[in-house]
């Protein structure tokens, strides 16, 4: 396997170097690049009904993670490089979304949302290669709140990777389909897992046959153990997103996924979620969504829970947002949880229901400041 690995490597290594070594003879390459700064700021509020004592609402959210305080979610600042042949990309991050989700992370590596760079492997410039921290190519939902229909991430996106590490290729044969290939650090991780030696590796096919129809299948291949203890990890995700007409929408989305139980073993643990959004435009400022959603993972692979019957738990909420500008959103949100054991917290025990409500004040701006 190793010797294949390597095999491999020096192939893509080889053929990168000569696609680089050609390319140079494009004069387009030396065009001044567009510089652009931008930045996002994500301000909330929870109440949580069942009142947990301590500082983090629930061990298996990320987003939006705290009770009864005022706090800042996500705040981060970005430098952005763009050219037809080269791109970079510099996010410096902090708020409870960082300390709660990169908490793996050594030190100042927290504080990174992206830090990549791109180059154009081809005269038409649809096919590129990145390279660093980036986001994740899995689901529809990202760290972004205001890119999202609702103001909290779904279970299924709270518990799969928001961001990877490592090299992506991506080529786009036209404006309709996007396909590509990653080799990444691990399961949602900046550094490398010490004592693991196996990259991992991610797929992704996205097809838009119309401007209102979306439909995307996300692969992760790989593991989140050291060799010693190392079982296999194979995922997937899928979504359509469908714009029916002006006014509503709709998410469809399915995550699956397999790990051995032990390493070298035959048998295999599930877990799996399915997800509804549907969102109405009232008009250009209003919107409401609303989201169904059910996970079920019973022998604690990615939540665990130490329970008779794991994590089953069925969710639904309701969303108002209120977007005087494009670049402004203000939203509110009430969401009830329901699980089959008692999984959360209150102020003195462990209760199988949860009901928060959530507000936020979310804005994002871009300027380009160099030409």
């Amino acid at each position: 396997n190793s010797s294949m690995q390597l095999r491999s490597l020096f192939l893509f290594l080889f053929w990168f170097s000569t696609t680089l070594l050609y390319a140079q003879n494009d004069s387009t390459w030396q065009q001044k690049p567009t510089l652009n700064l931008s930045g996002f700021l994500d301000v909330f509020y929870v109440y949580d009904f069942n009142q947990p004592q301590g500082t983090e609402r629930q061990p298996f959210l990320f987003n939006h993670n705290r009770h009864n305080e005022f706090n800042l979610n996500l705040g981060f600042i970005k430098l952005g490089l763009e050219h037809s042949k080269y791109r970079a990309n510099l996010a410096l991050q902090t708020g409870t979304y960082s300390n709660d989700n990169y908490s793996a992370e050594p030190g100042l590596l927290k504080n990174i949302f992206e830090a990549n760079v791109g180059l154009s492997l081809n005269k038409k410039n649809n096919l590129w290669i990145d390279a660093g921290v980036f986001a994740s190519h899995i689901g529809f939902e990202s760290a972004i709140s205001t890119d999202n229909w609702t103001m909290t991430r779904s279970l299924l996106a709270e518990n799969s990777p928001y961001f990877l590490s490592g090299a992506k290729l991506t080529y786009n044969p036209n404006d309709k389909l996007e396909i590509a290939g990653l080799i990444v650090n691990g399961w949602q991780r900046i550094q490398r897992l010490e004592g693991n030696s196996l990259p991992s590796f991610g797929t992704q096919i996205n097809f838009s046959p119309t401007e209102k129809v979306t439909f995307n299948w996300s692969t992760f291949i790989g593991t989140d153990d050291p060799d010693t203890t190392r079982r296999m990890r194979y995922f997937n995700n899928f979504y359509g997103q469908f714009q029916f007409t002006d006014k509503f929408g709709l998410i469809a989305g399915f995550d699956i996924g397999t790990q051995q139980r032990t390493k070298n073993s035959s048998v295999y643990d599930l877990w799996f979620s399915p997800v509804l959004i549907g969102q109405y435009s009232i008009n250009k400022t209003w919107k409401i969504a609303i989201r169904a959603e059910y996970y079920q993972d019973e022998t604690g692979i990615i939540i665990p829970t130490v329970t008779p019957n794991g994590f089953k738990t069925t969710g639904l909420s309701l969303n108002l947002d209120y977007s005087p500008t494009e670049t402004i959103i203000c939203r509110l949100e009430g969401r009830w949880l329901n699980s089959r054991d008692q999984i959360f917290k209150t102020k003195t025990a462990l209760t199988d229901n949860n009901f928060i409500i959530a507000t936020s004040i979310a804005i994002r701006f871009s300027e380009t400041i160099k030409k």
